[in-house]
């Protein structure tokens, strides 16, 4: 499977493959022209008392991810979308936080990698 993950922000390159923004707001000033989005699966984000809670604060990272996996379970189908994407080519998951390590999008494809191996 070809997963990457990159910011809305960053210029969009061939190598993006299917672009799917996985946040559940469409991101500040980007236009969807200048975005090229394939796919939009805001309900994959995490809710929004996780995002609250989590504030993309390091230490919360771990606790973070053990809750979005539990969100996430209950999305099987969409899932199995991205990783039926990802087996056909390059998937890059588009996200809009400006924290690059500690992320949505970063813990997507960690879940999809696990799932699928």
């Amino acid at each position: 499977m070809d997963i990457r993950t990159k910011r809305i922000y960053e210029p969009v390159s061939e190598e993006d493959g299917h672009r799917v923004l996985v946040d559940r707001v469409w991101p500040r000033g980007i236009s969807k022209e200048k975005a090229r989005i394939d796919s939009w699966l805001k309900e994959l984000a995490p809710s929004k008392e996780l995002r609250q809670w989590f504030g993309h604060d390091p230490d919360k990272w771990e606790e973070f991810r053990k809750r979005y996996f539990q969100e996430l379970a209950k999305h099987r189908e969409q899932l199995d979308r991205l990783a039926e994407m990802a087996r056909n080519g390059p998937l890059t998951l588009v996200y809009s936080s400006r924290e690059t390590r500690y992320n949505n999008a970063v813990a997507l494809k960690s879940y999809l990698e696990s799932e699928a191996g």
